[in-house]
């Protein structure tokens, strides 16, 4: 995972040195259509009756914009993610002065589809809010479970656990100069992952940080 976070900052990092300046990789003057690469980390846990506390995951992405009129600095941003969210929790022992801890990892492929709004507040220098829908498919993932005693593991999407299936809703903000971009977002779970028979709620709450470049 290292090699692959290293690699990925390597290449941004010399996509933006070799980057002609402009006013940012949107153009807001006439550029209409972009594409970009995305890096970065998730601090999630989940809602509902878990309530879990945080953990932090990975965040990959590809992206490609298109502007939705020539006279309005209006975006529609989509692509595809890897994305890694879960929560991680305390469970009470049997006898006292024992407990356990359970750790949710859910890996999910995951489509935005958000409307950004480009401002141009500087020369070179754009802000982009953003708002809009997301949709995620879990790939993988392992429920684990640690005891002084004992340790287990489990594939999170197993029956009676998690859905795979997830929705939600971002709301972002971007900030770009000469093509290097970085973004701060959070994503609300509006789908109730919970699989577990015990009619428990779930939801993805997800914070998260990116950086990339725009092409």
């Amino acid at each position: 995972m290292k090699k692959i976070i290293t690699t990925i900052c390597a290449m941004l990092l010399t996509a933006g040195a070799s980057a002609q300046m402009m006013s940012g990789g949107f153009r807001l003057d006439n550029r209409s259509m972009y594409y970009g690469l995305r890096m970065g980390f998730t601090s999630a846990h989940i809602g509902g009756d878990f309530d879990t506390d945080a953990k932090t995951g990975l965040n990959l992405g590809a992206v490609v914009g298109l502007r939705c009129s020539p006279y309005v600095p209006m975006f529609l941003e989509s692509g595809i993610y890897y994305t890694e969210r879960g929560g991680k929790e305390g469970v009470p022992g049997i006898n006292a002065g024992e407990h356990a801890s359970l750790k949710y990892n859910l890996s999910y492929l995951e489509i935005p589809v958000l409307m950004k709004y480009g401002i141009e507040v500087a020369d070179q220098f754009a802000v982009l809010p953003y708002v809009g829908p997301t949709f995620a498919f879990g790939v993988g993932g392992q429920t684990k479970e640690s005891s002084p005693i004992s340790s287990r593991k489990f594939d999170s999407f197993d029956s009676d656990r998690f859905n795979r299936f997830d929705v939600g809703i971002k709301l972002g903000c971007g900030l770009e100069w000469n093509m290097i971009y970085a973004e701060l977002g959070y994503q609300w779970g509006i789908t109730n992952i919970s699989d577990f028979p015990d009619d428990t709620d779930a939801f993805n709450r997800t914070f998260y940080m990116n950086i990339g470049i725009n092409f």
